[in-house]
């Protein structure tokens, strides 16, 4: 496996990067849970990234390092959906996207023009009308989120496509926490540089040290994995993913809140914009125990 970029997804890279410089400061006077961008959402748009997984030189390896990279921003849109998604259905699909799972809030659900609905083992596609979804306002996510009110008429998935849809549901989930773990490690990497205890930064002491270390092995851990779902699109390497990265995102939500002490536990860091999201990836798919069940079905049962 080689998941080293060629010359056209590295130019690829290196424009998202530029396009994103502009998004990677949250603004001095916020202080919410959900910081949006539209205007995020509208440049990716106008410059094609949606489709870059459609375009051979490109591929879904380009969109997974593409979502993987943006969800490093404090700004949140939706991104990993329509990137790694909807390129993957033969089916026209308006965006933005967002998932109903079981009927439990959306991620961008308010906002949505497609709704992928999951009800225990059926996915089917739906579009929402007028007054059909209703707004979270109070939702500790650092998402924007949404309930299914209405009855949207819903067109169901073959079996084939189902499953098409919860690999690559997969592979975005461990795709974005990715990005999210490497946004809080650098955050906390920061924190614990500057801030001082005994009369030196607490970066110094060992003990924190080991513990980052720790963090971003099993950050990159996710990124690979991720990046190699993306590459295979086999749906074990997907489910594979997911677990490893929901299991680690709660080890270092943990870890990264502890370090930041009490600043952690306020909204003038940025860490909540990116721990509170992994919170809400965490439960996605099942959680751990649904994707657990799919690496063992995908995994084990066939061998």
């Amino acid at each position: 496996m080689d998941f080293a970029l060629n010359d056209d997804q590295l130019a690829v890279a290196g424009a998202l990067d530029k396009l994103a410089e502009r998004f990677a400061s949250s603004p001095v006077d916020f202080h919410g849970f959900a910081l949006v961008s539209d205007e995020l959402d509208r440049e990716l748009e106008e410059s094609q990234y949606f489709d870059i997984a459609t375009i051979p030189e490109m591929g879904p390896l380009s969109a997974a390092d593409s979502v993987e990279r943006l969800a490093r921003l404090p700004y949140t849109a939706e991104i990993a959906l329509s990137m790694l998604v909807r390129p993957h259905l033969d089916i026209e699909l308006p965006r933005p996207l967002s998932v109903i799972e079981n009927g439990r809030p959306g991620r961008f659900a308010t906002t949505a023009k497609t709704l992928i609905i999951i009800d225990g083992d059926k996915v089917g596609i739906a579009h929402p009308g007028e007054g059909e979804v209703v707004a979270l306002p109070d939702s500790l996510f650092a998402y924007p989120m949404g309930k299914l009110l209405g009855s949207p008429e819903v067109t169901p998935l073959n079996a084939e496509q189902a499953d098409t849809v919860r690999t690559w549901l997969r592979v975005a989930c461990a795709a974005e926490i990715a990005g999210l773990m490497q946004a809080a490690l650098d955050s906390t990497v920061e924190h614990v540089s500057v801030r001082k205890q005994f009369g030196r930064p607490l970066g110094t002491f060992q003990a924190l040290r080991h513990r980052l270390a720790e963090c971003a092995v099993l950050t990159g851990g996710v990124r690979w994995l991720a990046l190699k779902a993306a590459w295979s699109g086999d749906a074990g390497d997907a489910a594979l993913a997911a677990l490893h990265a929901q299991d680690s995102a709660t080890r270092l939500i943990y870890d990264m809140h502890q370090m930041s002490g009490a600043m952690g536990m306020t909204l003038e860091m940025d860490l909540h914009l990116w721990t509170y999201r992994m919170k809400a990836l965490m439960s996605e798919l099942g959680g751990r125990a649904g994707n657990a069940a799919a690496v063992g079905q995908y995994c084990f049962d066939a061998a």
